[in-house]
């Protein structure tokens, strides 16, 4: 039976890279259906506590992709070394749901990507890190740097070292 991985990346760029690596890395798990999400077909008010009464119908339906899946897979996009704004806002959003951890108890592999050497490092470990909290579990993390070196749209991931880490990371879960 194959299990449903649910990918996405945490941006809100129509040209995101991060939902290109998160694309690319779903693509190599075998035996798995897999479901891409797009967070422009979430978009939903800022969140605030003065709005939080009357959670937009787009998080539910956010919320409900999460509990269908077997494994999340998601490509954080680092802005000012931290989550996008535009993913930030659904989280917000979710963790206001009654009764709920954001990620449900399901099982989850991060990503990252930038144009630059530290390939998103940062908002890799923060989001390891917090993500447990939200009822994440975190069963592994892959970086790549330098992303428009080191991968094109129609090959995926050009240099072989990284492709390697990242098939032996896929492997372990």
């Amino acid at each position: 039976m194959s299990r449903k991985i649910l990918a996405f990346g945490a941006s809100n760029s129509r040209n995101s890279i991060n939902k290109k690596l998160a694309t690319y890395a779903a693509s190599l798990f075998r035996d798995a259906s897999v479901e891409v999400l797009d967070l422009n077909d979430f978009e939903v008010t800022l969140f605030s506590v003065d709005k939080e009464a009357v959670i937009p119908e787009a998080i539910y339906k956010f919320a409900q992709k999460i509990d269908e899946a077997d494994l999340i897979l998601v490509s954080l996009a680092e802005h000012n070394g931290n989550y996008s704004a535009a993913f930030k806002n659904i989280f917000d959003w979710v963790s206001r749901i009654p009764e709920r951890k954001v990620f449900a108890h399901k099982k989850m592999f991060l990503l990252a990507t930038s144009p630059g050497a530290r390939g998103g490092s940062t908002v890799l470990e923060i989001a390891k890190n917090r993500f447990p909290f939200d009822g994440g579990k975190v069963l592994g993390v892959f970086s790549l740097p330098n992303f428009y070196k080191n991968f094109e749209d129609q090959k995926g991931i050009t240099n072989s070292e990284f492709k390697n880490q990242l098939i032996e990371a896929i492997q372990n879960i």
